[in-house]
C-alpha cells in the first residue's frame, strides 16, 4: 500500500510552492504528501469550553457592529475561565487566558473590565512581541504563531483572546482575499488543534444592511467559513438598550442554543490615588425567545442603518417645525440631502415620525407635514 510520496519541485515552481504553505519561511525544494488510512484514525468527542457554544482546540469569533460591548463579553468570558466557571470541560479548574488587544488601554480599559467581571487577574496574560533589534511590535500572523504556541503551552492557556482579531493580521495580507485570510487563519487553527487552546477573535460587521449574519462580517467569506463556531451579538429590535448574544455558526454542536439577553451597567471597580475607576459590566437578562436570524429579520435594518434612520427622524421633524410643519417633499429631499441624509433613509425616517403626505396644486406637488399632537 502506498502512504508517502515525495515530490521534487523543479526551480520554477519553488516560489509558488513557497507561497501555498502559508509559512513566512524560504520555500523548500521537496515535499512528501502522505495518505493516512481512515481505519487508523480514532474517533473522539467534541470537548466544549464554553458548553455547545465553543469547542476545545478550535478558532471562535464573536461578531457585531462597534460599541455594543463584544470586548466586554470576551473579557467576561476569559473572567469566567479563570475562576473555573465557565460551563464546559474547565468548570472548577481555573485556566489562564493570553490576551492580544490593541483598540483599548489596558490600564484604562482592559483590567476594569476584567475586574468588573471578576477575573483572577494573575492568570489573565497580555501578550507583547520583542524584536531582535530590541524593539517592541504588535502580535502579528502568522510570523508570530510559532512563538504563540510556545507561551501557549507554558502557561497552559485556554483561550486566546484576538481584539479584534483583523488587526493581528499581517499587513501584507488582502483581508478581502479569501486565499490570503486562509494563509493567515488556517496556521492559527492548526495551533489551536495542536495546543487544544481555544482562539477567540472579534471582528466587526461589514457595512451591509441585507443577507444574513454571515454575509455581515468584514473582510473576506474567509472569516465566516475557516472558524468553527460564531457568536454574534445584535440590539434588541424593540428596545436598544439591550443586547442579544446568539449563535449563527456552530459546525460542531447544535444552533438551537438559547439567545442570551443583557444589558451593560456601569461599575465602579476600585478607587486608587488618582480617584475613583469605573468601567462597563454584563447584567445578564432572561433569555430571548428569538435567534438571531430572527432578530436580523424582524430589524429589517441593520443597526448602523437604524442609527441613521433615528438622525434623519430628528433632523426632519426640526427641518418641519423651522419652516412652520409643512414643507414640499422636494425641498425637504434637497435640505435633507445637504444635511448628509439619503432620500431612501429620508423616508424610512417619514414613516416613523407619521409624517402627513399631501398632494395639491397644478402641476401637483407633494406635500410633508408634522402630525397632529
Amino acid at each position: 500500500m502506498v502512504d508517502e510520496v515525495t515530490v521534487i519541485y523543479p526551480a520554477e515552481l519553488e516560489e509558488l510552492v513557497g507561497e501555498n504553505t502559508g509559512s513566512v519561511a524560504a520555500p523548500v525544494r521537496s515535499r512528501t504528501v502522505k495518505l493516512t488510512p481512515a481505519s487508523t484514525i480514532t474517533p473522539r468527542p467534541v470537548r466544549w469550553v464554553w458548553r455547545n457554544r465553543v469547542a476545545v482546540g478550535t478558532l471562535a469569533l464573536l461578531a457585531g457592529r462597534e460599541g455594543i460591548g463584544k470586548s466586554m463579553l470576551a473579557y467576561t468570558v476569559a473572567a469566567w475561565l479563570t475562576r473555573g466557571v465557565l460551563p464546559g470541560i474547565y468548570h472548577e479548574q481555573p485556566r489562564a487566558v493570553i490576551v492580544a488587544a490593541t483598540e483599548d488601554s489596558w490600564e484604562h480599559t482592559i483590567v476594569p473590565r476584567l475586574m468588573a467581571a471578576g477575573a483572577d487577574l494573575d492568570l489573565v496574560y497580555r501578550v507583547d512581541v520583542s524584536t531582535a533589534s530590541g524593539f517592541e511590535a504588535v502580535l502579528t500572523l502568522p510570523v508570530d504563531l510559532h512563538a504563540l504556541e510556545q507561551v501557549v503551552v507554558e502557561s497552559q492557556a485556554a483561550l486566546i483572546l484576538l481584539d479584534p482579531l483583523i488587526s493581528r493580521l499581517s499587513a501584507e495580507l488582502d483581508t478581502y482575499k479569501d486565499a490570503e485570510v486562509r494563509q493567515a487563519l488556517e496556521p492559527l487553527v492548526a495551533l489551536a488543534n495542536r495546543s487544544e487552546c481555544c482562539v477567540l477573535g472579534i471582528i466587526h460587521l461589514n457595512k451591509s444592511a441585507r443577507g444574513d449574519a454571515g454575509n455581515r462580517i468584514m473582510g473576506s467569506k474567509a472569516f465566516n467559513a475557516v472558524p468553527r463556531s460564531v457568536l454574534f451579538v445584535t440590539t434588541h429590535p424593540r428596545d436598544e438598550d439591550i443586547k442579544l448574544l446568539g449563535q449563527t455558526k456552530n459546525n460542531l454542536g447544535r444552533l438551537d442554543l438559547p439567545t442570551h439577553a443583557y444589558r451593560i451597567v456601569g461599575e465602579l471597580v476600585t478607587t486608587t490615588n488618582e480617584g475613583e475607576v469605573w468601567t462597563g459590566k454584563i447584567e445578564w437578562l432572561d433569555n430571548s425567545e428569538m435567534t438571531i436570524a430572527q432578530v436580523l429579520e424582524a430589524s429589517s435594518e441593520d443597526p448602523e442603518e437604524r442609527s441613521a434612520t433615528r438622525e434623519a427622524e430628528d433632523w426632519l421633524r426640526d427641518y418641519l417645525v423651522s419652516v412652520g410643519g409643512r414643507a414640499s417633499s422636494a425641498e425637504a429631499k434637497r435640505q435633507g440631502k445637504r444635511a448628509g441624509h439619503s432620500e431612501r433613509t429620508l423616508r424610512r425616517a417619514s414613516k416613523a415620525i407619521g409624517v402627513v403626505v399631501e398632494s395639491s396644486g397644478f402641476p401637483r406637488q407633494t406635500f410633508w407635514s408634522l402630525p397632529p399632537d
